[in-house]
């Protein structure tokens, strides 16, 4: 079964090999920003975890690890933690690392113009002790603080200042959108957004080069058969992802080899919770029917999961029922059940709050973010109408995407979350928490969802040290947010990887593409 498939069955294991290639791959969604703090996506830190480094980072297997903080330890009775970081590192236009980068980085990163800010809810204060020591104070005991910082990456205080760019700006951009000056293993010599980026490596980097790359470069490709296309003809070495349908061709060639494993993103529905009326419809101009559970108990209920799991993922997926998938901690094995496909049930549940002849409503969904994401609203769409739903589909590339979520223009929407803690916590923190500006919640919480217990017990499961304790808060939070159909899980993604034959890398099940861990044989 999927679910017993454990971390470690989900890695490639890099060959060592000697000489020196040039590297080409493929993804759907080509990074949105070059700026680590512009914005908090996948395909951007993903691929600027290449450039950029933090304190801490996550290895082969996702345990942390050190990267420019060699130690941390606890300061006092909870009070915060202690960076010791690494001497002798330098960014790639040769400045020097230090103390006042992190203090830097950590502002620019918690501004109210960062995508990251909602990172440092815990965080009371960062105090520079010397020059390679730094003290980040919370407002409670955080035990799991050093995980959840594995993707907060450190520029250069200097560089930032010297090109304008102190503070992130995703809507109009700035020198940082473009250009790259970071302590990672590659740097970006060439960046044309919707066409290619180059990497090649930094020769000044600190730590043990595992790679034989001398050149790397993305295309971003959206569509999937000339994905494919261009695997089999040797036009790029690696593509991400192999479409479904696709899989079980590549496997059997000799040329190219598929990766299979299962990643960390749940794919989730998401609705309008504060809404006063639905933005897409022509009978609901004066109400919101999904303020009501009943009716975001009959989408559960109406989304066949098995089939769209059989039909559209081809048996590579598993169906889940929380925000967190079973391989996380905190994950609550008595809550595993997800609702059952029931249309008579969704459309009792709709009689019921008064909507027996069903409602007409938007559905937005992105088309290059996720694996066969528009097909799966396409799935939605039909199923949905079965029992009365009538949803007009609205699909749309990434990168106008999240812009027309944060401007509240859906009535309902696809979304994907990969916590990068690899804990039940992150979800509550980014997707549950009622959004607050002001302490950094809920900053994906596009429909506003809120419950006050949640708020409740999010600080105490952040403090928390007894093991047994925490789980039942998370145990509780869960069921909270079942009872209310905060959201309708519905899969967890699978991650589907090719390669050309010569090719050796590590697949991790947060979909990040390390390249340092990538040798052309």
């Amino acid at each position: 079964m999927l679910r017993s498939v454990q971390l470690a069955a989900f890695l490639v294991a890099v060959a060592p090999t000697l000489g020196a290639e040039e590297f080409k791959w493929a993804e759907t969604t080509d990074p949105q920003t070059m700026d680590p703090h512009a914005v908090n996506s996948a395909p951007v830190l993903g691929f600027l975890n290449n450039v950029y480094e933090g304190l801490v980072r996550r290895g082969k297997d996702m345990s942390i690890e050190p990267a420019l903080a060699t130690s941390w330890e606890p300061i006092g009775a909870g009070e915060g933690w202690r960076f010791t970081l690494r001497q002798g590192v330098t960014f790639h236009d040769g400045s020097a690392f230090d103390a006042q980068d992190v203090l830097f980085s950590y502002e620019r990163a918690a501004d109210e113009a960062a995508d990251t800010r909602s990172w440092f809810a815990p965080v009371s204060d960062v105090r520079v002790v010397d020059d390679y020591t730094v003290d980040i104070l919370t407002t409670a005991p955080n035990p799991i603080f050093p995980d959840s910082i594995a993707n907060w990456m450190i520029l250069d205080s200097g560089w930032a200042e010297a090109n304008n760019a102190l503070r992130p700006d995703k809507d109009n951009g700035n020198y940082a959108t473009l250009n790259t000056n970071g302590t990672g293993a590659f740097k970006v010599v060439a960046r044309e957004p919707g066409l290619r980026t180059v990497l090649e490596p930094f020769d000044a980097w600190w730590d043990t080069v595992e790679h034989n790359i001398t050149r790397a470069e993305l295309t971003p490709i959206q569509n999937s058969a000339t994905a494919v296309a261009a695997l089999l003809s040797g036009d790029v070495d690696f593509i991400n992802p192999v479409p479904i349908q696709d899989t079980a061709r590549l496997a059997s060639n000799d040329g190219v080899k598929v990766i299979q494993g299962i990643e960390a993103r749940v794919i989730m529905l998401g609705f309008p919770h504060e809404a006063a009326t639905l933005k897409y419809s022509v009978e609901m101009q004066d109400k919101n029917p999904f303020a009501d559970v009943r009716v975001r108990e009959a989408v559960a209920h109406a989304v066949n999961v098995p089939a769209i799991l059989q039909t559209i993922m081809r048996g590579n997926a598993e169906d889940v029922s929380q925000l967190v998938s079973p391989a996380m901690r905190g994950f609550s094995p008595a809550l595993a059940a997800r609702p059952a496909y029931d249309t008579d049930t969704a459309r009792g549940l709709l009689a019921e709050a008064g909507h027996a002849e069903g409602f007409s409503m938007g559905l937005k969904c992105p088309n290059d973010r996720y694996l066969n994401d528009e097909a799966v609203c396409q799935a939605v769409t039909g199923m949905l109408a079965q029992v009365g739903i009538k949803a007009t589909l609205d699909a749309m590339p990434v990168q106008n995407y999240w812009t027309e979520l944060r401007a509240d223009n859906f009535d309902m929407y696809l979304l994907g979350w990969s916590p990068g803690t690899f804990d039940a916590e992150h979800p509550i923190r980014f997707l549950a928490s009622t959004p607050n500006e002001e302490k950094k919640l809920g900053s994906w919480n596009f429909g506003g969802y809120s419950n006050a217990r949640i708020d409740e017990l999010l600080p105490m499961i952040q403090s928390e040290i007894d093991d047994k304790e925490r789980q039942a808060m998370l145990d509780e939070s869960a069921k909270i947010l079942q009872d209310e159909v905060a959201y309708v899980p519905l899969y967890v993604q699978p991650l589907v990887w090719g390669t050309q034959a010569n090719i050796d890398l590590t697949q991790r099940p947060d979909n990040f593409f390390i390249l340092r861990w990538v040798t052309v044989n």
